[in-house]
């Protein structure tokens, strides 16, 4: 016998929606030729995913933009980085 294995999706209700929005939705679904439900689906995934993420390294560099670190900057921190001990901290 082989074990079927459901996946249920997350699901959530919008209460108090103004009818002008919910008409809107509906609107620019069939502009997309989609549902109403795959339009907020669309939509919602848009707000809260960026197209391209943010990277760590792009971050720091943008800091250190915006304070006015030079690259000689960074050369004397990264030696100076270089120099300390590696020996973990010691809590007792």
């Amino acid at each position: 016998m082989r074990a079927i294995r459901v996946t249920a999706w997350p699901c959530f209700t919008v209460r108090n929606l103004p009818d002008d929005v919910h008409r809107e939705l509906r609107v620019r679904a069939a502009q997309h030729g989609r549902s109403t439900e795959a339009e907020v689906r669309e939509i919602l995934e848009r707000a809260v995913k960026p197209e391209q993420r943010l990277k760590m390294g792009d971050a720091l560099a943008a800091v250190g933009q915006r304070v006015g670190l030079s690259n000689e900057d960074v050369e004397k921190i990264m030696a100076l980085r270089d120099t300390r001990s590696t020996e973990p901290i010691k809590f007792e």
